[in-house]
């Protein structure tokens, strides 16, 4: 499995391979979901969340999102496609 910071700025697959954003793991990869959150980077929140496995993490970011957004989605809903990110099983990474 990816680190953590690899995988909620996963940006795409190049084969068994993982796409990663470096920049923004540089720069908010130490950030907690909260922290995400509160930056506005729902998706790397959402991952973040996906990546943890905490329900409480989890309801937490489409809180976060639904204020942010208008929206009432919740815990259940289909957020995989809102966000792409579905959980890949890769063991490398390239760092863009």
């Amino acid at each position: 499995m990816l680190p953590r910071a690899d995988f909620i700025f996963t940006i795409g697959y190049d084969g068994p391979v993982a796409v990663v954003d470096g920049q923004a793991r540089k720069r908010y990869g130490s950030l907690s979901a909260s922290g995400l959150v509160e930056k506005g980077l729902f998706r790397a929140a959402y991952s973040s969340a996906i990546y943890s496995g905490d329900g409480g993490e989890m309801a937490m970011v489409i809180e976060g999102y639904n204020k942010a957004a208008g929206t009432s989605y919740k815990p259940g809903d289909s957020l995989e496609r809102l966000f792409g990110v579905i959980p890949v099983e890769v063991k490398r990474a390239v760092i863009l």
